[in-house]
This record gives structure tokens, sequence and C-alpha cells, in this order.
């Protein structure tokens, strides 16, 4: 099905409470929802926080949004990426004091919508792409197998929380990388820094406080004055029957991939209110 349809169908069903129920609320709130420990530098332009179904599932152009900025190549390894403006203008004073410390950030990857996730996926799902330990996920089976396989690192089309503009992957995709040498001295600054900026790794190593999810993804950093207001919106919105409109969604329901997968996460980059 069309994912346009599929969530004009999923939005007209719940129009009624999204009108009465303040879902376009200004993000200064969420400004103050960030563990209290954490502290933003300077001052940061908020912006109104977006909760439709559509813009959490990442049925959006980016590029067409007055909420996101291009990011400047300065800062990327590639031209035509964006971010909400917030997340940006947080990141670029990150990416200052972290040069100042002799630590150059790059960010590797940032909003991804519906189809751009959907491509990462399905070129994984046809083996296309190879999965890390060069396995070609189209030799596994049954399917719930072969998506289980691809859950390790990516994230199914309509779940990614880089569809919500506050998330980046930054320098590598390896969590070697970040295990020496230059790449540790940028995982310690970033793990004893990254906080005073409001971002957070929602992919930490697996454990009594995070058994479910994604594989640790020491690359990826979140910006929670937003995020965290979106977390809360999904898991009180979505559902895994919308989960669809690529290859293999059929498993989600089964797999169960909002509690596990969109909800699994560190419990420090949640409202405090629901760690």
């Amino acid at each position: 099905m069309n994912l346009q349809l599929l969530v004009l169908i999923i939005s007209l069903g719940s129009m009624a409470c999204n009108a009465s129920d303040g879902r376009s609320e200004d993000s200064k709130a969420s400004q103050t929802m960030i563990n209290t420990e954490s502290r933003v530098v300077t001052s940061i332009d908020t912006l109104p926080i977006e909760r439709s179904i559509s813009y959490l599932m990442g049925a959006f152009d980016p590029a067409k949004n007055p909420h996101f900025a291009l990011i400047d190549t300065v800062h990327a390894d590639r031209p035509n990426l964006y971010l909400r403006r917030d997340a940006y203008q947080a990141f670029t004073q990150m990416y200052q004091a972290a040069k100042a410390a002799g630590i150059l950030l790059v960010i590797r990857s940032a909003t991804r919508n519906f189809e751009y996730q959907k491509s990462i996926w399905e070129r994984k799902w046809k083996g296309e792409t190879k999965l890390s330990g060069n396995i070609d996920a189209s030799d596994i089976s049954p399917t719930k197998e072969r998506a289980l396989a691809i859950l390790r690192y990516s994230s199914m089309p309509g779940t990614s929380r880089h569809h919500w503009g506050t998330d980046i992957d930054l320098n590598a995709f390896s969590n070697s990388y970040f295990e020496s040498g230059k790449g540790l001295k940028l995982y310690q600054w970033l793990q004893a820094h990254a906080v005073e900026y409001g971002f957070c790794q929602p992919y930490t190593a697996k454990g009594p406080a995070r058994p479910f999810g994604y594989n640790e993804e020491k690359w990826h950093w979140s910006y929670l004055p937003v995020s965290q207001v979106l977390l809360k919106e999904a898991k009180t919105t979505l559902n895994n029957s919308m989960i669809r409109g690529f290859a293999g969604s059929e498993v989600a329901e089964s797999i169960d991939v909002m509690s596990r997968y969109v909800l699994g996460i560190n419990p420090l980059c949640t409202l405090a209110s629901e760690n």
C-alpha cells in the first residue's frame, strides 16, 4: 500500500483526539524534560514539535520542511544532509567545543525519511548490501529471521529515530573505531560532554538496563529536548500494525518492533519520569 495513503487512513482515524490534545506544542517545555544533570551551554532557538503520525513515521521531505536546516559540509562528509534547526544549532555548539579539544566531529548520516530508510532496508533484504560479517540477508529464512538479522543495526522504515531530524551518526559506522586511538578519544569526549549540549547515545551495550533493541552503536547520538518528546508520542500513538509498506513488514507484529526496538533504548535517553 502507498505510504501516503496508509498515513492518511491512520490519521483520519485519530484526527478527533489529535485535534484536542495539543499535538503541536512549542518545544520550550521539552527543554526542561532533559535529565537535570544535563545543560545546554548556550541558548537554543526553540521550535514547534510536530507530533503527527506522518512525521513520526518519516512520511515527509525534510528539504521542504521549514523546521529543518541543510547541514553545512564543514560538519558532514557529504552534501544534502538535513537536521531539525534546533538539533543542528546544538550540534554546532558541540562541534566547536570538540574542535577546541582537538576532536573533529563529522556527521555521516542525519535525517532519513521513510523512503530513504526503505531503500536501506530493502537493499539489505535483497542482499545488495551485506550485513555485518559479510552476511547476505537474502540467504536467511524464514522471513522473521531475516528481519531480525537486519534489525541488529538497521531500523524498519517508519520506526527509525532518524525520521525525526534529531539523530546523527558520527565519524564511523564501526564500534571498533571508537575503541582505540583517535576514535576512542572522540568517544570518551562525547561520553563526558555530549550531554552538556543535549545529546545522548540511545543504543548502548545491551544488559539488564537495555535487554532488547539494536546492537550497540557508539556513533549514534540523539538530541534529547526533541527526541524525548517524540519517543513518548510514538509510544502512545504508534503500534506494530502501522509498520508496513516494505519487504518483510509482515513480521513487525510477531517481532514486536515497537516495544523491543523503538522503545528499546538507553534509559538515560528517555524522560526521567519514564525511567
